[in-house]
């Protein structure tokens, strides 16, 4: 049994809390929050804390906080004797350097606010410094999910890089969709079956095998009609930069 103190109140913190549980090999012993208010998808009050200085024994404590904080709020830990790590892609290890035992345990998915998902499948990317405390991780990550993988801080910036356009940037081309829709009375869920069928593509073809379109294809005249389409500068501008990244790519490969 391992037993965890999960640091936060965000999306990550609840998701990881639900999981956790879920697992017969996990005891969650304490959720810390600045604002209990923010504490409330905890049901069982007795492990709620506001207070990060009251430090109770547990063998991992998880940091599911903002990015610029996770520094400041490893200091309440750093004469801990339990193994801390944060859930950032984009934060190094050493960021944790105050602290006696630190890690990595970052879940590589997307989490909004108020839905709950399972873990079974999400990518675990641990890091650890000692070869004892990465036992701990693979051990916790394997309570959640049947993928957990040896990440370094360099390749866990990459891929949250990486992250950042499949996921962050794909997001907000549906965005752009949505008010191109919008603008012309188009319900946007005639989309839906697409932009399903463009990410089961990815089952069984590489990104570039799965790219189709007028700028793959090189067709000017639909590529010059739909920017007469589009009215937004904006919107314009990103369809040529991104049809003349895709005509450079696929004009290279051919």
């Amino acid at each position: 049994m391992i037993s965890v103190v999960i640091v936060g109140t965000g999306n990550v913190a609840q998701n990881l809390f639900h999981a956790f549980q879920k697992s017969v090999n996990v005891t969650v012993k304490q959720v810390i929050g600045r604002n209990r208010e923010h504490l409330a998808f905890v049901q069982n009050k007795a492990l709620i804390s506001t207070d990060f200085t009251d430090e109770i024994t547990a063998d991992v404590y998880i940091l599911a906080i903002s990015d610029d904080v996770i520094g400041n709020v490893a200091e309440y830990f750093k004469d801990s004797d339990s193994l801390l790590v944060h859930t950032s892609g984009a934060t190094p290890l050493t960021a944790l350097n105050s602290v006696k035992k630190v890690g990595i345990f970052y879940p590589l998915q997307t989490f909004t606010k108020g839905k709950i998902i399972s873990f079974d499948d999400i990518p675990i990317c641990i890091e650890a410094t000692d070869e004892k405390d990465l036992e701990t991780l693979t051990k916790l990550g394997k309570c959640l999910s049947n993928n957990v993988v040896e990440i370094d801080s360099e390749q866990r910036k990459t891929l949250h890089v990486a992250a950042v356009f499949v996921n962050n940037f794909t997001n907000y081309m549906y965005t752009i969709g949505s008010d191109i829709c919008t603008e012309h009375n188009i319900d946007f869920s005639l989309l839906k079956p697409l932009i399903n069928e463009t990410a089961a593509k990815l089952n069984t073809l590489t990104p570039l095998q799965a790219q189709t379109g007028p700028a793959k294809r090189g067709d000017q005249k639909t590529l010059h009609n739909h920017l007469q389409i589009i009215k937004d500068k904006h919107q314009r501008e990103l369809y040529t930069l991104l049809s003349n990244a895709i005509k450079e790519k696929h004009g290279k490969e051919l």
